[in-house]
């Protein structure tokens, strides 16, 4: 392996990182409130297809990502209004997200563009082009993203006020903070961020929209929000490390050292190896996925 490959490797990770850790941010925040979602997967597979026809549509990859957004953002009050407000159970709605956007994406890419199974989008976020591979602006914002939300979440009265209703949401309730009003906008916030992790997939990294684009990466995000211990800035350094995987499986693959098949597992044998070494040891906040019902 050369200076160029290692430098190859390490900018594909970075571009890799970008929907897990984005999506790990917003898991962050949501459970850090109580609230816990495992439509993640679901999310960045719907904001993929509908920020790419939202791209190609406005003709602006910008728009595309904002398509993306909004998509998230509705399956985030979606799921807010069933847990929060109506006390539901916190896994199921997840589950309902992800089967349907198994039957939405796939459908709705034969029905909208006339094409089975994939679409190479028309319209695409600018980025840099060098040798070793391109670098999307999108890199930056994500890093943007998580430092802003750990210094928000940590080091304000507001990212205070989040976390105690998903410690004690019985105390904050006495102080005056508004539970439902918080763990509501923290699920909406939570989504958003993996709407726009599913929108660069298809609008400024692939550039293309697939029915299996989502890859496991919405589980794999939820796998690195607990390897972080529910702390966005580690969830940076655990979303860029799941990419550094991706990448090297990427660059691998054609090498055939041994079957493809094998190779393309890394990722995914990493996190089995990740998840195992913490479990028992990660500890979520006490009112994580738990309805709160004023008595």
């Amino acid at each position: 392996m050369d200076l160029g490959s290692i430098i190859s490797i390490l900018i594909t990770s970075l571009m890799a990182m970008v929907p897990i850790v984005l999506t790990s941010v917003g898991a962050v925040w949501s459970e850090r409130a109580g609230v816990v979602s495992i439509g993640y997967e679901g999310v960045l597979l719907m904001s993929a297809f509908f920020g790419a026809i939202v791209a190609e549509v406005t003709g602006s990859g910008i728009m595309g990502l904002v398509g993306g957004i909004a998509t998230g953002v509705i399956f985030g009050m979606l799921h807010g209004v069933l847990t929060v407000y109506l006390k539901g159970d916190h896994v199921i709605p997840g589950i309902g997200i992800n089967l349907l956007a198994m039957g939405v994406v796939p459908f709705g890419i034969l029905a909208y563009w006339g094409t089975a199974g994939q679409h190479q989008v028309a319209v695409t976020l600018w980025s840099w082009n060098t040798k070793y591979g391109k670098i999307s602006p999108m890199i930056f914002v994500t890093i943007a993203i998580s430092v802003i939300t750990w210094w928000v979440l940590f080091k304000t009265p507001l990212g205070l006020r989040v976390r105690s209703v998903g410690e004690n949401p019985e105390a904050a309730d006495a102080l005056g903070i508004n539970v439902e009003k918080y763990r509501f906008w923290s699920t909406v916030y939570g989504h958003a961020l993996a709407g726009l992790g599913g929108a660069y997939m298809s609008v400024a990294w692939l550039g293309v929209v697939q029915k299996t684009m989502s890859a496991g990466r919405g589980f794999i995000a939820l796998a690195n929000m607990v390897f972080s211990g529910w702390n966005p800035l580690v969830a940076l350094l655990g979303g860029w490390l799941f990419g550094f995987f991706d990448a090297l499986a990427a660059w691998l693959a054609p090498l055939h050292i041994i079957p493809g098949q094998f190779i393309l597992m890394l990722p995914y044998i990493m996190t089995l190896i990740i998840v195992a070494g913490i479990i028992g040891k990660a500890r979520p906040p006490k009112w994580d996925g738990r309805p709160y019902k004023r008595e």
